[in-house]
């Protein structure tokens, strides 16, 4: 069985550093970079897409809320229709310097409030794919498994690939549970692991206060700004390669 691994990376800024780029990417098989909205500038662009390149692991944007202090995971109210303009110019950017970097962005995941946001409300995530269509029919879209961007998108004929994310907290209704709650994040790497391999065992994922839920996953997604994020990643590899799963890009 094939399965896809990916992380947020790229979201240092200037001389700030956040997460460890480099060693996630050995671990990966797709990168979700940021687009100067919640983190990034061109440099940490370039860097690492340069990096993602040379390694052979996909690339996808991963455009957030213009915030860069709340670091994309707080709502800004805005209509609809701009922010699937605040999207474009997002990925429009990342799309650029990939071609200066050699390399293609082939995918698109909304990050962090908005990537919430997008989950639930439908008319955020029609215009988020209506957006991304206009520019490039050809991306695909990254989506939280079981969500209104998930159904937007193949409603629109676009790519659409799942994700679950090995190191957050489920809701019963398919979302995550918000950051600022108790017992939202996975920290330890073995539990983190235990808890995956169980759901790609049953098809069920373990939720809070609830029965575990059927979530489909093309992807795992381990956050990269995680203190524990590389033992993380490379104990989730090594396991799934124990279990006999295959790690390759979704969208290649």
């Amino acid at each position: 069985m094939q399965i896809d691994l990916n992380a947020d990376l790229g979201e240092s800024y200037g001389p700030w550093v956040m997460g460890h780029d480099a060693l996630m990417l050995d671990c990966v098989t797709s990168a979700n970079i940021a687009c100067g909205g919640h983190a990034g500038d061109p440099e940490t662009m370039f860097r690492t897409l340069r990096m993602a390149a040379d390694r052979g692991v996909t690339v996808g944007a991963h455009p957030g809320y213009a915030d860069r202090e709340g670091f994309g995971r707080r709502v800004i109210p805005m209509p609809p229709d701009q922010i699937g303009r605040m999207v474009a110019a997002q990925v429009g950017a990342l799309v650029a310097i990939a071609q200066l970097a050699g390399t293609r962005v082939r995918y698109v995941k909304p990050h962090g409030a908005l990537g919430n946001l997008a989950a639930a409300d439908s008319m955020v995530a029609a215009s988020i794919v209506s957006a991304l269509k206009t520019m490039d029919p050809a991306f695909a879209i990254l989506a939280i498994s079981g969500t209104e961007l998930e159904r937007s998108a193949r409603a629109e004929g676009m790519k659409v690939f799942s994700e679950v994310f090995a190191d957050r907290a489920y809701q019963a209704n398919g979302q995550l549970v918000p950051r600022i709650q108790a017992g939202a994040m996975l920290h330890d790497a073995k539990e983190a692991a235990d808890r995956l391999l169980g759901y790609l065992k049953t098809g069920r994922m373990p939720v809070l206060g609830a029965d575990p839920i059927a979530l489909h996953a093309d992807s795992i997604c381990v956050h990269g700004d995680n203190a524990e994020a590389v033992d993380m990643a490379r104990q989730i590899r090594a396991r799934l390669a124990a279990e006999g799963f295959t790690l390759a890009a979704f969208s290649s």
